[in-house]
């Protein structure tokens, strides 16, 4: 049993806290959590999560205290971890984010491309203000981020606070994930390069006990993937999830416009029913309605990565940090995702021995992207905005672009005020 730690959960009003709820239960015999503070600008959904949280782990008889918090600074004073979850303008943000991109014959995604900046532009001012508080009032604390675009947020806070952050997402457990699948090979015994930026990144030089992936395996974790098969196993690269959005662009924007629903609306058809469970006094077991909300590994890896840095465990993380010279031909402030070394150091990058040349131009295309919203968010800047926007993969056409990213300024007005200073 590790040193006793106290968390807080900024967004705790979020679907996904029993997730992380269930994993300090799981590890109540060698991650120590002694409180647990829970806060939220929405003041209903953080009652709800509270009453639920109080009924969820006096269910496993865990000890540990927790605190509704509807103050930012208190929930954050005195903490060792402050888990970053929020979601600005919420799921009605991202369905405009889907579908205003997709009228103009974009791919609508909320991570990546037009929608993704979108998210971003609104969410960097949050963000820097929580990290801001959280350098300010108790500097020594780990904010450990999962609100997305997670690399491009890390790379404003690291660039504009004096916050420790580390960026998180599920997406790095994904070689060892394929390969449990495919053939029940245990995570322990995987380890990898892995090259890129979050959501936007490849695998390689896979081991298993220490020797190269075989042929066979390679093809198993591509079938796994189930689409450009062929490809990964001539290129040994194992692309995110997300990569068929650029390798097949046209067959996903067809499917994307001729769905019935985008993944916002379909989210937004279980939200009240998933409230609903987490408000009912019987219930205090996750709901099964959660697996379809997705964010798979988010638990395992948040707690993770909080113990290794409490406890002092070298442990092995795909995380997003500053380059600090790990990949010499992206600026050293620039945040990627990369295999790091996580302690009570703090989380180090693994140094690179080899990057593969099929693939690192277009990563350096979209982090010269990502670092560009960045500015245009910190500083309201249109121009900075339609220069990254132009250039991305999946846009490629400044009059597209600058259309585009008019209407998703003035869609989402009420949280850009960088970009309207006169209302």
């Amino acid at each position: 049993m590790g040193r006793p730690v106290k968390i807080a959960i900024v967004g705790a009003g979020s679907v996904y806290t029993p997730e992380l709820l269930d994993m300090i239960g799981q590890m109540r015999d060698s991650f120590n959590v002694e409180e647990l503070r829970l806060y939220d600008i929405d003041l209903g959904r953080l009652d709800i999560m509270y009453g639920f949280t109080q009924r969820f782990m006096n269910n496993i008889n865990h000890p540990m205290r927790i605190v509704r918090e509807p103050e930012r600074v208190k929930a954050i004073m005195d903490v060792d971890f402050v888990v970053t979850q929020i979601r600005v303008g919420g799921i009605p943000a991202r369905i405009l984010d889907e579908t205003i991109p997709n009228k103009h014959g974009l791919i609508g995604q909320e991570t990546t491309g037009a929608g993704g900046m979108s998210k971003a532009l609104r969410t960097i001012p949050q963000m820097i203000d929580i990290a801001n508080d959280v350098a300010k009032y108790n500097p020594s604390a780990w904010i450990i981020n999962y609100t997305n675009p997670t690399g491009i947020i890390a790379e404003a806070v690291t660039k504009y606070t004096n916050a420790n952050i580390v960026s998180l997402c599920g997406g790095g457990r994904h070689p060892g994930n394929m390969l449990y699948r495919s053939l029940g090979i245990e995570h322990k015994r995987v380890r990898y390069d892995y090259f890129g930026l979050n959501h936007f990144n490849f695998s390689y030089n896979i081991t298993i006990d220490g020797r190269p992936a075989t042929d066979e395996e390679w093809a198993a974790m591509a079938n796994q993937i189930g689409q450009n098969v062929e490809l990964i196993q001539k290129m040994k690269l194992l692309p995110s999830l997300y990569l068929p959005t650029f390798f097949n662009f046209r067959s996903k924007l067809k499917t994307q416009q001729e769905q019935e629903m985008t993944r916002g609306q379909f989210i937004m058809t279980i939200l009240d029913e998933l409230y609903r469970q987490y408000a009912d006094p019987n219930v205090c077991t996750k709901p099964e309605l959660l697996s379809k909300r997705g964010g798979g590994d988010y638990a395992e890896m948040a707690i993770g990565v909080m113990q290794a840095l409490a406890d002092n465990l070298d442990s092995f993380f795909v995380c997003n940090v500053p380059n600090n010279g790990a990949i010499p031909f992206l600026p050293k402030d620039a945040v990627i995702e990369t295999a790091c070394m996580v302690n009570s150091a703090g989380v180090t990058p693994i140094t690179f021995k080899s990057f593969p040349d099929s693939v690192w131009g277009i990563v350096s295309q979209v982090k010269n992207y990502e670092s560009l919203t960045v500015e245009a968010a910190v500083h309201g800047d249109r121009d900075k905005a339609l220069f990254a926007l132009q250039f991305h993969p999946l846009v490629m056409d400044t009059d597209v672009a600058k259309a585009v990213l008019d209407e998703l300024l003035e869609a989402h007005r009420q949280y850009l005020p960088q970009f309207f200073p006169k209302g």
